[in-house]
């Protein structure tokens, strides 16, 4: 029998001989490798979360002591050592363990997040929580994969240190890398505390030979003493966290479980919050990871992968990097997975990296665009949520002539809820000037792309899909802005938004059958709304509009509200992801689940012309 197949719960790793432990993190890395080459995930980070994992749960008592991962994402092997492990097989599948902590799951799992930079504010307001009721918990917090460029986890250290008496212990988790290898001042800081000396052991020899000398020596040491923290800054920087009041415990070996035990139960005892630095490796165990320089097979990349949206992008944007010498690039450590890698290669002077920051992004867009560049902010549709203050009174405010990419948007699957890019076209309707574009296929994403470089009075968005292009839908008239796409009759205008333009040309072959007359259009620029297309609409006995946004404030909203503004009396009928957190599965069976198919928005429609025509019947 496997070591890993006798642990129920965190409990059974206490009653481990070291041998056991030791086979145990070998099974666990097997596992790992098995189940995320299959399913799909986070391999890289989990392959050097083992050891501190074990190690966590040994020295510390879950549920009791409640413990965070931030990013979300490293929590694999918590998963698999907390009554898991028989399900660990169902990773990221429909009615599966979710990719990420989930509370459904797990007494174990406190919070469900997969934004960076969040956990240790979590992490002071349940201390905080226990200390108020006279509760003797522990609350660990695990921060690394680069959260710590985030500002909020920095917010949140300033005030961990103000409270002197939490039961508070963060691991950082120092691989040296986010999705990429972790950029800035503070990854350049801790990696001169992975590589440099540390400082007690300077102060130690000094006060051996110097205790030898009577009188001298110890009132010499305690000068020396009081200089230490130039020794720390010179030896071993951990100034930075012990300026802001903290204990630092480290570097610590994040992959020899013995010494992590002792700097853990250390922390522990100490009766205040306290820092453990874990130097790691991504990828720890598994030749393939260790050696994949891009990086370290953070998620499993698929063989023969199609030509997707992020391809098209990136090739476009390196064609006018060599047309607009003033167009450049940010990324928040993002730089593969939203194709800015090789606009990076080409103009390797012209690409920002600031780590996962999203705010700051925003906001040095902004100068950069003040100081007459063009920025191209490349983002997940989900990150764009954290910035939405900086895009408002930042970019908007200031007319600066920026333009975001959103990735991934709309219905993204398998992540779960936290990935889904739901709310970007609601969000961005609320920002005055902000111009925003939602191309069907890939050839509109070069189109549309190219169109929102040349504006520059104010910020402009593109959102794209996540995986596979779609194949090329052509036009077949334009009117104002707007692409006509098919023409059947004027019983329904559908308005298909962005990649579900498809999805409408599915829904007017179905009601062309029918006998109903359909005239589908995109409107390629959804914000702000084309006069054409209320002109359009009073033509037709219903409009309706077909999004992978949330209802509330998306572009079945705008429309409608523009429709009402004119006077346009067309009855409406708007679909849309509801308002909820949708469960992980692929994009094809949420969409099923919550009716936006052709088929459901086909039936819909279908009823309620019936139903608008028996009410026009005399005597009815």
């Amino acid at each position: 029998m496997r070591v890993l197949e006798t642990v129920e719960g965190p409990a059974d790793l206490k009653k481990l001989t070291d041998q056991q432990l030791t086979d145990l993190a070998t099974e666990i890395r097997d596992v790992l490798v098995e189940t995320v080459t299959r399913t799909g995930g986070h391999l890289g980070p989990n392959l050097g979360m083992v050891e501190i994992t074990l190690a966590m749960h040994r020295v510390f008592d879950s549920p009791r002591d409640r413990l965070l991962f931030d990013i979300g994402h490293q929590a694999y092997v918590h998963k698999l050592v907390t009554g898991r492990a028989g399900e660990f097989g169902t990773l990221r599948q429909q009615g599966g363990l979710s990719g990420y902590p989930s509370q459904a799951e797990s007494e174990h799992d406190v919070i469900e997040n997969c934004h960076a930079s969040t956990a240790l504010s979590y992490a002071d307001g349940l201390a905080k929580a226990y200390r108020v009721r006279g509760e003797d918990r522990h609350v660990v917090a695990v921060i690394g994969d680069g959260a710590l460029t985030g500002g909020m986890a920095w917010e949140a250290l300033n005030n961990i240190a103000a409270a002197k008496d939490l039961n508070l212990v963060i691991i950082v988790n120092d691989n040296g890398r986010s999705y990429s290898p972790t950029v800035g001042g503070l990854a350049t800081h801790l990696t001169s505390l992975r590589t440099n000396p540390r400082y007690e052991k300077v102060l130690d020899l000094i006060k051996k030979n110097l205790g030898r000398t009577p009188y001298v020596g110890p009132p010499m040491y305690e000068v020396l003493h009081g200089v230490k923290k130039g020794l720390k800054d010179m030896l071993a920087p951990q100034g930075m966290f012990e300026d802001l009041g903290l204990k630092y415990v480290g570097p610590v070996d994040g992959h020899d479980r013995h010494a992590l035990e002792d700097a853990l139960r250390s922390a522990k005892a100490f009766g205040g919050p306290v820092i453990v630095h874990a130097v790691t490796k991504k990828g720890f165990g598994y030749a393939a990871a260790e050696q994949d320089e891009e990086d370290n097979l953070h998620q499993i990349r698929p063989v023969n992968k199609p030509r997707g949206w992020t391809d098209v992008f990136s090739d476009e944007l390196v064609k006018i990097g060599h047309r607009r010498p003033d167009v450049v690039a940010i990324t928040a450590a993002m730089l593969h997975p939203t194709g800015l890698a090789p606009f990076a290669e080409e103009f390797p002077d012209r690409i920002f990296d600031v780590g996962i920051a999203e705010q700051h992004a925003v906001t040095s867009a902004a100068g950069l665009a003040l100081g007459g560049l063009h920025p191209v902010v490349g983002l997940y549709s989900t990150f764009l949520n954290r910035a939405f203050d900086q895009l408002l009174l930042d970019v908007a405010l200031h007319k600066c002539g920026v333009t975001f990419v959103l990735d991934r948007a709309g219905v993204t699957g398998d992540d779960g809820p936290t990935h889904n890019g739901i709310y970007d076209m609601s969000l961005a309707n609320l920002v005055p000037g902000l111009r925003l574009a939602a191309p069907r296929d890939g050839k509109r994403v070069q189109e549309l792309l190219n169109e929102a470089i040349e504006i520059e009075d104010g910020p402009t968005a593109l959102r794209y899909a996540k995986g596979e292009v779609f194949p090329d839908i052509e036009a077949i008239d334009r009117v104002g802005q707007i692409d006509v796409l098919h023409r059947s009759g004027q019983d329904v205008l559908l308005v298909g938004i962005g990649s579900m333009a498809a999805t409408a040309m599915d829904v007017a072959q179905r009601l062309d059958a029918h006998g109903f007359g359909v005239t589908v259009v995109d409107p390629r620029w959804v914000k702000p709304v084309d006069p054409q297309l209320v002109e359009l609409a009073k033509d037709f006995a219903l409009v309706a509009t077909i999004e992978d946004n949330g209802r509330a404030g998306g572009c079945g909203t705008t429309i409608a509200q523009a429709l009402r503004d004119a006077g346009v009396e067309t009855p409406f009928r708007d679909f849309g992801v509801p308002q909820e957190f949708l469960e992980h599965a692929k994009r094809a069976a949420v969409l099923q689940a919550i009716g936006l198919t052709g088929q459901e928005v086909a039936r819909e429609i279908t009823e309620q012309l019936t139903q608008h025509a028996a009410a026009a019947l005399p005597g009815t």
